[in-house]
C-alpha cells in the first residue's frame, strides 16, 4: 500500500475513535497501529495523528510491558511537562509582589493603582520575562491562599469616647418607655429612589428566556420624578408607618411623617401615651443641630399634647438604629427585581412587606412639598421649650408641649 494512502486510512481511524480515548489509551494504540505496520510504521502513525515519535515508541513499551506503567495513572511519576512555577522559581515570588504592591512591592509598580485582574498580572508578567498565562495566573492565586473578595465595611474610624455609654443610655430610656408602656419609635430616612422602568437589584421568578425588559441607562425622569420614604418604626410592637415623599427629604417633611403615623397608628395603639421617645441618628433630615428640625417638633407636641424625648446615635452609628435591620432591609428585600415605576407601586411594595417575625407595614403617600433650606428666625426658635439632659445634651433632649 502507497504510504500517502496508509497515512490517510491511520487518520481516519485515529479521527473516529480519539473522542473515547484517554491519554493513555491514545498512547497504547498509537504503539499498537506502529507495530502492525512494521518498519516506519512510527514515522507514519506520528505523520497521521500529530503524536510525536517519542510518544508512540512509549505506547510500544508499554504494550510489551504491561506493569512498566501503573494502572491508576495517566503517566509515570514525574512524566509530562514540568509546572511553570517548578520552572520558573521566582514567578510566585513575583506574582505576590504584584498583587501586594501596596505593602511588599515596588510602589513605582505600573499595577500600584491598577485593577489586578488576571490577565493584568499575566501581561506584566510577560513583561518581566516570565512565560505564564491568565490561567495558571488564577490557579497559583488560589493555591496561595488568595481568592476574589469584595471590600468590607469593619473600620469604624476615630470613635466617639462615649459612643458606648451613649447606646447605653438609649437602650436604657427604650427600656424604661416599654416598661411604662409608652411608646418608643425608631425613625430615619431610606435611601432615595429614581422611578421609572429601570433596573432594580436582585431577581424574581419569571418564565425561561423572559426577564422583564428595563431601561439601559438609570436616567432619572423628571416628570415621574423620586421616592423619599421616611420610615416611623414602633420597637415595641414591630409594627411600622412609612411616608412616601415626592419633594425633598427636610425635617419639615420627618416630623410630618411622625405626625402622619401618630395620626394613623400610634394613638389608636397608645391610648394611654403622654410621652413619646424617638430614636434617631445625627444626620439628614432629623439632624439634632437643625432649626427647623426642633421647630417642627415643637408644633408636633403642641398638637398632640406629647412629651417628646429624643435620643440620638453617636455620629457614625447610624447603622445601630433599630430602623435599619427591623425594617428597612426588609423593604429591599421585597422589592427586589421590580422596577419601581411609580409612587403607587413604591407604595404597594412597602406596604406589603412582612416578616415570619410579625413585622407589619403600612404606606402612605405624601404629595406635600417642602421648602429646602427653610429659614426658622431667632424668635421661632425661642419658642421652643427645649430641655436638655445632662449626659450629653446635644443627643439627649426633650421638646415639651405649651399648655
Amino acid at each position: 500500500m502507497p504510504e500517502i494512502l496508509v497515512v490517510e486510512w491511520i487518520r481516519e481511524k485515529f479521527v473516529a475513535i480519539v473522542s473515547d480515548l484517554d491519554e493513555r489509551g491514545r498512547r497504547r494504540w498509537a504503539g499498537t497501529e506502529a507495530r502492525s505496520l512494521g518498519w516506519g510504521g512510527v514515522a507514519a502513525v506520528a505523520q497521521a495523528t500529530g503524536m510525536s515519535d517519542r510518544t508512540i515508541r512509549t505506547g510500544i513499551q508499554e504494550l510489551d510491558d504491561p506493569d512498566a506503567a501503573p494502572s491508576n495513572r495517566q503517566r509515570r511519576q514525574g512524566g509530562g511537562r514540568r509546572s511553570r512555577e517548578v520552572e520558573q522559581p521566582e514567578l510566585i515570588g513575583a506574582l505576590e509582589a504584584l498583587v501586594e504592591s501596596g505593602t511588599r512591592g515596588d510602589p513605582c509598580s505600573p499595577l500600584r493603582w491598577t485593577c489586578k485582574s488576571t490577565r493584568t498580572l499575566a501581561r506584566e508578567l510577560a513583561r518581566r520575562k516570565y512565560r505564564v498565562s491568565s490561567t495558571k495566573v488564577g490557579q497559583l492565586l488560589r493555591a496561595q491562599g488568595y481568592s476574589l473578595q469584595a471590600n468590607r465595611k469593619t473600620i469604624e474610624g476615630q470613635q466617639h469616647p462615649d459612643r458606648d455609654a451613649q447606646f447605653e443610655h438609649i437602650n436604657k430610656r427604650v427600656g424604661a418607655f416599654l416598661r411604662t408602656r409608652q411608646p418608643a419609635i425608631s425613625i430615619d430616612t431610606k435611601k432615595k429612589e429614581s422611578l421609572g422602568n429601570m433596573k432594580n437589584k436582585g431577581s424574581v421568578y419569571r418564565p425561561k428566556g423572559n426577564p422583564t425588559k428595563v431601561t439601559t441607562h438609570d436616567f432619572p425622569d423628571r416628570k415621574l420624578g423620586k421616592a423619599v420614604p421616611y420610615g416611623v418604626y414602633d420597637i415595641a410592637l414591630n409594627e411600622a408607618g412609612v411616608s412616601i415623599g415626592v419633594s425633598h427629604d427636610t425635617a419639615e417633611f420627618a416630623v410630618m411623617a411622625i405626625n402622619r403615623w401618630w395620626k394613623r397608628m400610634g394613638a389608636k395603639r397608645h391610648p394611654a401615651a403622654r410621652r413619646l421617645l424617638i430614636t434617631a441618628d445625627c444626620g439628614g433630615s432629623n439632624s439634632p443641630r437643625t432649626r427647623l428640625w426642633r421647630w417642627a417638633l415643637q408644633s408636633f407636641a403642641n398638637r398632640t399634647g406629647l412629651k417628646i424625648e429624643l435620643c440620638h446615635y453617636p455620629p457614625g452609628t447610624s447603622k445601630w438604629n433599630k430602623i435599619e435591620h427591623r425594617l428597612f432591609c426588609h423593604i429591599t428585600r421585597n422589592w427586589q427585581g421590580v422596577p419601581l415605576e411609580t409612587h403607587e407601586v413604591v407604595v404597594n411594595l412597602i406596604g406589603s412587606t412582612k416578616t415570619e417575625e410579625g413585622l407589619e407595614v403600612h404606606a402612605w403617600l405624601d404629595r406635600g412639598q417642602y421648602e429646602k433650606s427653610k429659614k426658622i428666625s431667632e424668635d421661632q426658635l425661642a419658642e421652643v421649650r427645649i430641655k436638655r439632659d445632662k449626659f450629653h445634651g446635644e443627643w439627649n433632649y426633650q421638646i415639651l408641649p405649651h399648655d
